[in-house]
């Protein structure tokens, strides 16, 4: 089966995958310039990036499941809260003008994760 993985920053893999962790994913390789963090049929893989302002930072991607609300709540029962400023936050499931629901994510790294419900 073909597919593509994002390849986001990370300032700090240790923030990046007790982040990530609390949302279900796991480290599947780890060195010190590269990880790759699996949940399920979904993976993720960060470079390292120090030197990133996550208030400047356009990186981005779209992560498409099969439960949004289900994978919202995980994000909310790990504690990340809904706001408009600010990293990490969420923004709330709404419904799309092209007819799809999609949330918000946004890690410590400012990277936007659009999540979109299959």
């Amino acid at each position: 089966m073909d597919h593509a993985t994002p390849n986001l920053p990370s300032r700090d893999f240790e923030i990046t995958a007790g982040f990530y962790g609390r949302l279900g994913f796991e480290v599947g390789w780890r060195d010190d310039a590269w990880m790759i963090l699996t949940r399920n049929s979904l993976t993720i893989e960060f470079f390292h990036f120090p030197d990133l302002d996550p208030s400047q930072s356009s990186f981005m991607c779209c992560i498409r499941v099969d439960d949004l609300a289900g994978f919202y709540q995980v994000c909310r029962e790990s504690g990340i809260e809904e706001r408009t400023k600010g990293a990490p936050r969420l923004h709330p499931p709404q419904q799309e003008s092209w007819g799809g629901t999609r949330a918000a994510l946004i890690d410590p790294d400012g990277t936007l994760l659009h999540l979109i419900q299959n």
